[in-house]
């Protein structure tokens, strides 16, 4: 299934915390903080400003990124778990140097 978001939201998929750390301890889903690191899937054509300019997006498909903990709104697409969120609940690309 393809999503095409409207306006200025942003298709984000989190990226989960490992269920096994290195010193072979597991981590029970009960004890995990929802997650706030994600790669960007999909982006909508952006806000139209004041001015009645279509204002683009910050951020593109495969950006890695910091969004705020309880944004966006949570779908399930072929039984894959994703966030819907707008541009502002983005806070940052994280850089891959």
């Amino acid at each position: 299934m393809n999503i095409r978001p409207l306006q200025d939201r942003i298709l984000v998929q989190p990226i989960r915390e490992k269920e096994i750390r290195k010193g072979g301890i597991i981590i029970p889903d009960s004890a995990k903080d929802a997650p706030t690191e994600g790669r960007v899937k999909a982006v909508g054509p952006g806000r139209i400003g004041e001015d009645g300019k279509r204002v683009t997006p910050d951020v593109k498909v495969g950006d890695k990124v910091l969004y705020s903990k309880y944004g966006g709104t949570e779908v399930k697409i072929d039984n894959e778990d994703f966030l819907l969120m707008r541009e502002d609940d983005i806070l940052g690309v994280i850089d891959s140097k």
